[in-house]
C-alpha cells in the first residue's frame, strides 16, 4: 500500500494546476512545498495570463490555491523534497523534516531559484544592496540609484517596479540585443532616469558593510568603468531545484529535466512541469499547462497498469 496515488513536488503554478486536474480525476494527491505560490509570490504585476489584463502575483498565486482548496487536496507545507527512490511499484519521497511518505506517482514541479552571478561582493552583499526580486525589495531604495542586471522579462519587469522609486537606473547586460518583450521595453528605455549598458558584464560589487557600486566591463573593449549605486538586483534568470533528483532522474547539464511529449521522465512513473523542465521559455501560462498534462499523463500512466482502486 502506498500513501498516495500522486504526491506533487512544488506548489507555483505548475504545481497547483497539477493538483487542480489530479483531483478531478479523483487521485489522491498529496502536495509538498516550502510555501504555496513558488515565483508568483516575486512577481508584482502580471500581464501576459489569459483573461487578465493584468494580475498580481500574489492574487494569482491565491486564486489558484483557493480552486486547489475546493478540492479538498492535501497540503503538506513548509517542508520540501530531499530525495526521491523507487520503493517497489512506487516511490518513497523524503522531506526536509526526515518524514517519508509513499506515492504511486510522482510530479516534479520545484521550479526554480535565483541565478547568482557569481562574483566578487555578491554572496557577501546579499541583503545588504543585493537583491534578486525587485518587487520584494525595491521599496527599501526610493530615491537611490541602482542597477539592474539582465536583459530578458525579468530584468525589464523589475526596472518597471524601480521606476517610480529609484532616483537612477543602470541596466546592465552581457549581450548586444534585449530579450525582453517590446512592450516591456518599452515602458522602460524611454525614461529619463535609466542609463543602459549593453555588452557589459558586471566584474565586482563593492561596498563595505553595504553596496556601494559595480564594477563593468565592456565586452568590446575590456575597459572598466565604476558604477555608483546602492542597490544591485540581479535578474539573470533562475537554476532549477533539481539537486535531490541527481543520479536518480536524467538531467541536463543545466540541472534541468529531460522530458518527452507527455512530460514523462527517464524513470517511469516520475513525470514533471513547469521551471524544472529543460527548455527555453520559462513563464506562467506555460508552466500552468505542462501541470495539466503532467497531471493528465500520471492518471493514465496509473489507469493503465491497473494501480487505481475504485469502488
Amino acid at each position: 500500500m502506498y500513501d498516495y496515488d500522486l504526491v506533487i513536488l512544488g506548489s507555483g503554478p505548475a504545481g497547483l494546476t497539477a493538483a487542480i486536474y489530479a483531483a478531478r480525476k479523483a487521485l489522491k494527491t498529496l502536495i509538498v512545498a516550502k510555501e504555496e505560490g513558488g515565483q508568483l509570490l516575486l512577481a508584482r504585476k502580471i500581464q501576459n495570463w489569459p483573461g487578465e489584463i493584468e494580475v498580481g502575483g500574489f492574487e494569482l498565486a491565491e486564486s489558484l490555491r483557493r480552486h486547489v482548496e475546493h478540492y479538498g487536496v492535501e497540503r503538506r507545507l513548509g517542508v520540501e523534497a530531499v530525495g526521491l527512490k523507487k520503493r517497489g511499484e512506487g516511490f518513497e519521497i523524503t522531506l526536509s523534516s526526515g518524514e517519508t511518505i509513499t506515492a504511486q506517482a510522482v510530479i516534479v514541479a520545484t521550479g526554480g531559484r535565483p541565478k547568482p552571478l557569481g562574483i566578487p561582493g555578491e554572496k557577501e552583499l546579499v541583503g545588504r544592496g543585493v537583491s534578486y526580486c525587485a518587487t520584494c525589495d525595491g521599496p527599501l531604495f526610493k530615491g537611490k540609484k541602482v542597477a539592474v542586471i539582465g536583459g530578458g522579462n525579468s530584468a525589464f519587469s523589475g526596472a518597471i517596479d524601480l521606476l517610480p522609486i529609484a532616483e537612477e537606473i543602470h541596466i546592465v547586460d552581457i549581450a548586444d540585443h534585449w530579450f525582453a518583450d517590446p512592450i516591456l521595453q518599452r515602458q522602460v528605455l524611454g525614461a529619463e532616469k535609466v542609463k543602459t549598458y549593453q555588452e557589459h558584464r558586471v566584474v565586482e560589487i563593492r561596498g563595505d558593510k553595504f553596496v556601494k557600486g559595480i564594477v563593468i566591463e565592456s565586452l568590446k573593449t575590456g575597459g572598466r568603468e565604476e558604477l555608483a549605486v546602492e542597490g544591485v538586483f540581479i535578474e539573470i534568470g533562475n537554476l532549477p531545484n533539481t539537486e535531490f533528483l541527481r543520479g536518480f532522474l536524467e538531467l541536463n547539464d543545466r540541472g534541468e529535466i529531460i522530458y518527452d511529449g507527455a512530460y514523462r521522465t527517464s524513470v517511469p512513473g516520475v513525470f514533471a512541469a513547469g521551471d524544472v523542465l529543460a527548455g527555453l521559455d520559462k513563464q506562467i501560462v506555460i508552466a500552468a499547462g505542462q501541470g495539466a498534462q503532467a497531471a493528465l499523463s500520471a492518471y493514465r500512466y496509473l489507469v493503465e497498469r491497473g494501480r487505481l482502486e475504485r469502488s
